[in-house]
Order: C-alpha cells, then structure tokens, then sequence
C-alpha cells in the first residue's frame, strides 16, 4: 500500500483541526505520508493545514491524530469544547470546492465514504475534564502559544512518576479485586505508552517544538514521560478519545478505560497544586530567535 492511500484526509479539504485543547475549522493544503523521520513516532500521515481567519505563520503540519472531518458530530464535540473552555471565539463555515467529476475522484469519494463510515461505526469513549482541569489547559496553551514561555524542563515530578504515585494509591485503598489491579496496571502503562508515542506527534505547540529537539539530544536515551510532566499529560487526555477511537477495542472495554481515565482525572484535579506548574520559564532572546527560522 502507497503512503497515498493511507491518508484520510485529501488536499484542499475542509476539516476541524485541534490547536490546544480546542477545535478550529481548517483547510487541508498539503497531504503527506511522513516516513523516515529521526524519531519513528514522527512517521505516519500529515497535514499541511491553514486555520481559518488565522494568518499563515500559524499554518502548519499536524498529524492525523489531530484532524477531524468537518460532520455535524464533530461541529458540536468543537461547540461542546468552546463552552466548556469559556471561550467567546466563533467560527464561520466555509464553502470547499471538491473535485469529483473524472472516475478517479468519484473512485476516490467513495473509498473516503467508505473509511469514514467504517471509522463512525467503532465505539466512542467520551471524557469530560473537571473544571479546574479545563483552566489549567487554557492557561497552559496562553502561556505557550501567547506568552511565549516554556515549562521547565526536566519536570520533577515527572509522567512516569506521575502515574506510578496513582497507580500507588489506588492499590492502597481497600476491597479491590486482583482482577481490578491487573487493569490498572494496564491502564498505566498504557497511558505512558500513548504519551511517548503522542509527545512528539500531537501534544506539543509549534513554540515548544525546538525545546522538544534540545531535549532530545540532551536525554538521547530516555523515554519523554521520565523528562515531561503534568501539563503535558493533560494535554493527552484530549486527543485520547481520538486515539481510542482509531483501535478495535470493543465497548465493554472502552467503558473500562473510560472509568480508569475518570479515576485518574479525579486525582489530577485533586493533588493540581502539587503536579502543575505555576510560574513557566521565558524564552531566551535566542530561542525566540531560533523559533521564528524554524
């Protein structure tokens, strides 16, 4: 299979695309399979997107985690996500045109329809973010994405840690089954496989991107979730639902990690004040420099 036949999305289609923990109506200029790259999690299909409205220095590559076709679900999941944010942005739709009059593009309309149909049909797993989460993400993307500043890293504590203090204290509670804990561990380390393979790929704002390349070549030999932290964490519990969604798992099994993440959500929220940052460090004037060439 060529990586064109890959792709999910095809040029100059109109798509719902996340910037932060937001979705922003955007249009498909450029539609590659990435391979090769330094970093493997780096591989797979990308997008060149242009977000409406916006000015083309914000244009950028994505990678299919982060897209969504423009449906009427997906137009609520963005209302949904812009009221539970608190944000007073709106969007207005835009008309794209859409070759389909040779047999090739009516072949390929129709092997979308078909993807697509397949891919609405799997099981959907829902979160919703307690509301001081919700004002972490949003500070968290202005300090970033407006602010220019940067969380410090290494991160202390960091995922890895994170995840084994929950994993700690849920099997001291009493009454738990094996079976319960047996779960749970899965969970965990599943949560830190997603967040390294993730890291890289989706989670990142373009601003942190030559922060992530330093890091890289300063912990050659660790796993991000021993270098990163909360903030970052947070942030994968956006785009999980979308990842889920892309698995064969059933729904029995999407309820079970669906309870697990609720679970751990709850005790992000409830230790924030010792998990997050509150001060994120500034830009030198020669990474905002390098930031700007890259």
């Amino acid at each position: 299979m060529s990586g064109s036949d890959k792709l999910f999305f095809e040029e100059n289609e109109r798509v719902l695309c996340f910037h932060g923990p937001l979705l922003y109506e955007a249009k498909v200029q450029k539609a590659e399979y990435f391979t090769n790259k330094e970093d493997p999690n780096e591989n797979g299909p990308h997008y060149f997107v242009h977000y409406k409205g916006w000015k083309q220095t914000w244009d950028e590559w994505v990678p299919e985690s982060r897209v969504l076709k423009f449906s009427d679900e997906n137009l609520k999941r963005q209302s949904e996500l812009k009221d539970s944010m608190s944000t007073k942005k709106q969007r207005t739709k835009e008309k794209v045109a859409h070759d389909s009059g040779t047999d090739r593009g009516r072949k390929r309309q129709r092997e979308m329809a078909e993807k697509e149909e397949e891919f609405l049909k799997r099981p959907e797993i829902k979160l919703s973010l307690p509301e001081g989460l919700k004002i972490l993400l949003v500070d968290d993307w202005e300090n970033v994405t407006k602010n220019q500043k940067l969380v410090g890293l290494p991160r202390e504590p960091n995922v890895d840690t994170i995840l084994d203090r929950y994993l700690d204290n849920m099997k001291k509670k009493g009454s738990r089954e094996s079976r319960a804990d047996d779960i749970l561990n899965e969970v965990v380390e599943g949560l830190k496989l997603y967040f390294n393979r993730a890291l890289g790929n989706t989670l990142l704002y373009r601003f942190e991107r030559t922060q992530y390349a330093n890091i890289r070549k300063r912990f050659p030999d660790k796993e991000m979730s021993e270098v990163y932290g909360a903030e970052h964490l947070l942030r994968l519990f956006v785009h999980l639902p979308q990842f889920i969604a892309h698995t064969n798992m059933d729904q029995d099994a999407i309820n079970i990690l669906k309870d697990n993440f609720v679970d751990f959500l709850k005790y992000l929220d409830a230790n924030s004040k010792s998990l997050f940052l509150t001060d994120y460090e500034n830009a030198s004037p020669a990474y905002l420099q390098n930031s700007k060439v890259n």
